[in-house]
């Protein structure tokens, strides 16, 4: 019993890596986060955790899975906004890979150093918010909007998630 417990926190380990390294570019990074988020949930279950966590992680791979799922089908169509004829809106079928990747970097069972980093990628998401929206001065690119924005949201989500999250586990003054 006890050596599954330690693959559990191994596993899991390698999930919050995966999650944490994937997150610096969102887009190119969901070859990281998806195995990342399958960890995650794998690590809950081997560990026998309480049986919402595991449920919750799962929910946040299935997230992940069918957000990235979209991601990539999008891609080999072309893409979306720009010349690819389809309207940025289609950005939106991204979103489940977004959220999944966000609960999961601040929900129920994640470690301390699993949320502090996800402060740091919320502001860096922030970050990359500015650029995207200087393309909106262009008309040809106006439809950067949709993605930013998202991108935006998810970002004060996450800081916001994280924030809660670390002061929950604070020990009362």
């Amino acid at each position: 019993m006890r050596n599954l417990e330690h693959w559990s926190k191994l596993v899991s380990l390698f999930g919050g890596v995966g999650l944490v390294v994937g997150s610096i570019d969102p887009m190119e990074g969901s070859a990281l986060i998806l195995p990342g988020s399958a960890l995650l949930a794998l690590g809950g279950y081997l560990g026998r955790e309480d049986r919402r966590l595991v449920a919750y992680r799962t929910w946040g791979f299935i997230l992940v899975a069918l957000g990235v799922g979209a991601l990539v089908g999008l891609s080999a169509m072309g893409g979306f906004g720009g010349s690819s004829g389809r309207s940025a809106w289609w950005a939106l079928l991204i979103l489940p890979y977004l959220i999944g990747w966000s609960i999961d970097i601040w929900g129920p069972g994640s470690p301390r150093w699993i949320s502090k980093a996800g402060i740091a990628i919320g502001a860096w998401y922030l970050v990359i918010l500015a650029p995207m929206l200087h393309e909106t001065d262009n008309p040809a690119r106006s439809q950067s909007i949709v993605p930013a924005t998202l991108l935006a949201v998810i970002g004060i989500g996450t800081i916001v998630g994280c924030a809660v999250r670390l002061r929950k586990a604070s020990p009362a003054i």
